[in-house]
């Protein structure tokens, strides 16, 4: 998935940093991802630790980690199930369609037609194997992570939903074929939550703690809320031209509160290490970061440069720089 702030390219330079200033063997360690997304990092140290901790305040991203990090032994004839959902005969009066497809009458067009009523099928029968007790826990967040991804690959958009494009783009126009979503297996159990991260902050505690929170005032509950609208499958009153939902404004995305939310944040937290990705184009300064954390225990900071994220590379905007600098902020804490 295209996400932005995805962490997927700099996955290395931050599982060998930690890896210097722990130390590599973390085969007893608790590793929290507080601000999850997608996951990525999560996953590259599911194998790695004794346990993980995922948690994101947006649903879609629950979704995704409580397959990706909380599935971690095998699942009986998902793939066959893969196959029903695909062969399935397309319904036409689904929510998707309705409101967010051409045909649907509302002039939105994050899916071609048939994509729309694709999703609406699947969703629609997951729920129901659901409820009628055919299907685990397990395999329901398997096959919705399935179809989060499955739908993203084919969504009429610049990578982010905020808007979608006027013409169906070509890999928009391809028809949605349900992907399985892989997970890595392990022996370990892990925890996945769905809470604000001040607030989880509280009731958890391990060794490492990774932050990776919003960095500006873009809201993912509004870039990404067709993916947590499939993952909710609930029934609202899109707002607007796009047709977006309610979503919850984000204290680290708002310049007048995010220095005293962060610093909650670290205040609260029972981890030894901590470690904060940040990018020269955030809310708070180095400089800020780094007076912060220095009052919680002994700092460091390592930083690398990597390709900025681009939403519309078909019609590029023009960005400040082709290039961002990312920090990774350490604080070794005194607990």
């Amino acid at each position: 998935m295209n996400y932005i702030g995805s962490k997927y390219k700099l996955s290395e330079f931050i599982s060998s940093t930690i890896g210097k200033v722990v130390g590599e063997e973390l085969s007893g360690k608790v590793f929290c991802d507080i601000f999850a997304g997608t996951g990525i990092v999560g996953r590259t140290f599911k194998s790695r630790v004794k346990k993980v901790i995922s948690n994101d305040c947006e649903y879609y991203s629950y979704v995704l980690n409580r397959n990706y990090i909380g599935n971690h032994t095998e699942i009986d004839d998902k793939h066959e199930y893969i196959d029903e959902l695909n062969a399935l005969p397309l319904i036409g009066d689904g929510f998707m369609y309705k409101n967010y497809c051409l045909g649907g009458g509302t002039g939105r067009q994050y899916f071609s037609d048939d994509n729309g009523k694709k999703i609406d099928t699947v969703r629609k029968t997951i729920e129901r194997w659901r409820s009628e007790g055919r299907i685990s826990s397990n395999l329901y967040f398997f096959l919705l992570a399935s179809l989060l991804e499955s739908a993203d690959k084919v969504a009429n958009t610049a990578s982010v939903y905020g808007a979608y494009l006027k013409s169906l783009k070509p890999s928009a126009q391809k028809g949605l074929v349900l992907q399985p979503a892989i997970f890595d297996l392990n022996d370990n159990e892990h925890d996945v939550f769905n809470a604000a991260s001040n607030d989880l902050i509280s009731r958890i505690e391990g060794d490492i703690l990774y932050l990776d929170p919003p960095y500006n005032e873009r809201q993912y509950g509004a870039n990404y809320h067709i993916l947590n609208t499939i993952a909710m499958y609930d029934d609202f009153v899109p707002m607007g031209k796009t047709g977006m939902r309610e979503y919850k404004r984000s204290n680290y995305c708002s310049a007048a509160k995010v220095v005293d939310e962060f610093e909650d944040l670290i205040r609260q937290a029972r981890f030894r290490y901590v470690f904060l990705s940040y990018n020269n184009e955030g809310l708070m300064s180095v400089s800020t970061i780094r007076s912060i954390m220095e009052r919680y225990g002994h700092y460091d900071l390592v930083q690398t440069d990597y390709p900025r994220f681009r939403a519309d590379k078909v019609n590029a905007r023009n960005h400040k720089a082709d290039r961002t600098r990312e920090y990774l902020h350490i604080l070794e804490k005194k607990l």
